[in-house]
């Protein structure tokens, strides 16, 4: 399950691009997250009565860290940054996940936990530096924004661990995302030129086309699994998915034309050994 996530949203970085071809960084996420929304909105009117609702708090910090602030923050980071450094940078997420689980939710401390994720992060951060050197584009202040998107990430992911351990990962799923993206799609109708450009520019119908696939795949299916395994293991283990999909991110720059070297293999070997490490 955890590679599989990593193919899904390493795969995600390459579909914003694609989506920032024609649509603004805010439209980006605004379809996201409408697309999220009208997907799940039938299912949970179906599923309306199975819903512990007593737990809305925590799911709208579900809905707000794990899906609404980040649609927003990548898109935007993605205008000044590549697409596969924004799905380095995401290897932070375990990092904070730790911190965040320590000082606020009371996890338990294990240094196999701590050593995994520093050996990861040394892998990623071996990435960046490679991207940097190959002369890629990057901004102190957007990349900031993408360690701000993995803070929420690890606020989300905690909050699913320790008071949403026992619901339905697709009940979890579905309340959070409608939660947010039903006022997005309301946004979006209202205060944006979408269905404008789709009905007007020849290339906006495809690229609507990329924007669907990354909120049925990347947001909607990857959401409910990453709750599963949420459940199934920890917080910290879950979001050890981010030190993988850099590793797919940067596969999809090799196919867009970039080299791959022995220092990125020797970088990708350093995030799974790390991935090892914080299972145990």
């Amino acid at each position: 399950m955890l590679f599989f996530l990593s193919l899904i949203w390493g795969s995600s970085y390459i579909l914003i691009k694609k989506g920032l071809t024609v649509f603004e960084a805010k439209e980006v996420a605004f379809l996201r997250l409408s697309f999220s929304a009208l997907i799940l909105l039938p299912i949970l009117i179906a599923n309306f009565g199975k819903i512990d609702w007593s737990r809305l708090k925590y799911l709208v910090v579900v809905g707000l860290m794990g899906s609404g602030i980040p649609a927003f923050l990548f898109p935007i980071a993605q205008t000044h940054i590549s697409s596969s450094v924004t799905g380095i940078l995401n290897a932070l997420t375990p990092l904070f996940t730790l911190f965040i689980g320590v000082l606020v939710f009371r996890a338990k401390w294990a240094w196999s936990k701590l050593a995994g994720i520093l050996i990861g992060l040394a892998g990623a951060s071996m990435l960046v530096l490679m991207n940097a050197s190959n002369g890629t584009e990057s901004h102190a202040l957007y990349s900031l924004l993408v360690i701000l998107a993995t803070i929420c990430y690890a606020i989300s992911g905690n909050t699913v661990g320790s008071y949403l351990r026992d619901m339905n990962s697709f009940h979890i799923s579905m309340v959070s995302f409608v939660l947010v993206g039903i006022p997005a799609a309301i946004w979006l109708f209202f205060t944006t030129d979408v269905v404008h450009q789709v009905a007007t520019q020849p290339q906006a119908l495809p690229v609507l086309g990329f924007v669907f696939l990354l909120s049925l795949f990347g947001t909607v299916i990857a959401s409910v699994y990453f709750f599963r395994l949420v459940q199934w293991t920890n917080p910290v283990f879950a979001s050890t998915v981010s030190y993988l999909s850099p590793v797919i991110s940067v596969m999809w720059g090799f196919l867009d034309g970039e080299s791959i070297s022995i220092l990125h293999f020797a970088g990708m070997f350093l995030i799974l050994a790390g991935v090892y490490l914080s299972r145990k």
